[in-house]
């Protein structure tokens, strides 16, 4: 009898640590797609069912249809405070402002910026931050074309109609533990879903996305004088390429070819693209995010204090391509590079052409 229930409990511990080591599977159908020679690794694996749903959540908005312009009739002449659309006509600001107000805050709608009362004032973060990531948005379409192309980007690439993007990302202080014998564990075996739950340091986007590190797995010299390239590095990298990787929905091979992982005349296009990627969200977050921390409140910084910062999530969100490729920017010429400087003028009362909405519009 002990024999046979010492059996059984043998043969229920080994069902359930199958069926739980499946439970981490996907399950059929997968398929493969080639795109480098056979023999190399060089394929994506899909699953039909999750591509589904990724494409259902990357639908865009339709464009707001296009305003008649208003010849002579500048924003900043009509509004006051406006700093960084001022040189736009009136109705093709008011659609600008009407799209954005789409995109970032459907639901709280303008007074999400601005106060109803006085929509020039500053007084609500919100608007500083907004105005900041205008200028932001015209500078990644203007001077990261290695990047974005022509496609671009718009506030909705990262908002989806959400106020706070949904993949932001703050310096992680690390679990609450002491150190140990060892001393400093240089950020390892803490396991950690940024990297896949594995041992490799819990945050390698701070040294690489917030921090001007050089990113490197393999030695320039072959003596360790001088050799700046250390395991912890290597680690480093290892959990960045895995962010990359649940980033954009892709495996290694999408950029490297596992034949020569570091040979850069071996590797895809899209390597390049996303060298250049790894550089445009480090010089948006040390330019752009990181100098706003202090205009956040204290309820949106993290637990280091520093504000929200951008990661290769935050625009892709899973898709090898935000949207899969799709862009709103060619129904925004506006937001596609920064606009002349506008010379002040005194405001005047709106023309009687000018339509009521336009007239309520606040300025950014």
């Amino acid at each position: 009898m002990n024999t046979r229930y010492a059996v059984r409990t043998t043969f229920g511990v080994v069902v359930l640590a199958a069926a739980m080591l499946l439970a981490g599977c996907e399950r059929p159908p997968v398929e493969t797609v080639q795109h480098g020679y056979r023999g190399v690794g060089m394929v994506q694996v899909y699953n039909p069912r999750t591509v589904n749903d990724l494409i259902a959540e990357n639908r865009m908005p339709e464009a707001i249809p296009a305003a008649t312009p208003t010849p002579g009739v500048t924003a900043g002449a009509i509004y006051k405070n406006v700093k960084v659309l001022g040189s736009l006509d009136v109705a093709t600001f008011a659609r600008t402002m009407a799209s954005i107000t789409q995109w970032v805050a459907p639901q709280q709608g303008c007074a999400y910026c601005h106060n109803p009362e006085n929509f020039a004032s500053d007084e609500l973060y919100t608007k500083v931050v907004a105005r900041r990531m205008l200028q932001m948005t015209q500078h990644i379409n203007a001077d990261w074309k290695p990047h974005v192309a022509n496609t671009g980007v718009t506030c909705y690439t990262c908002h989806r109609g959400n106020p706070v993007p949904g993949n932001v990302w703050y310096t992680d202080p690390g679990p609450l533990q002491s150190k140990g014998m060892a001393g400093n564990r240089a950020e390892q075996n803490t396991p950690a879903p940024l990297v896949g739950l594995a041992a490799l340091p819990y945050d390698p986007l701070t040294p690489f996305l917030d921090q001007n590190n050089e990113i490197r797995v393999v030695s320039t010299t072959a003596l360790a004088e001088g050799n700046r390239h250390s395991i912890k590095q290597t680690e480093w990298t290892y959990g960045l390429m895995m962010h990359m990787s649940k980033s954009l929905g892709v495996n290694c091979t999408y950029c490297h070819n596992s034949r020569s992982f570091t040979d850069w005349g071996q590797s895809t296009p899209q390597r390049t693209t996303a060298w250049h990627g790894i550089r445009m969200v480090r010089n948006l977050n040390m330019d752009y995010l990181d100098p706003l921390a202090s205009t956040f409140p204290a309820n949106r910084h993290g637990p280091m204090g520093d504000g929200p910062k951008l990661n290769c999530a935050t625009c892709h969100q899973g898709a090898y391509k935000p949207l899969f490729g799709a862009s709103l920017l060619k129904d925004h010429p506006e937001l596609a590079a920064p606009l002349p400087a506008l010379v002040t003028e005194p405001a005047v009362e709106a023309p009687a052409k000018v339509s009521a909405v336009s007239q309520v519009v606040a300025k950014k």
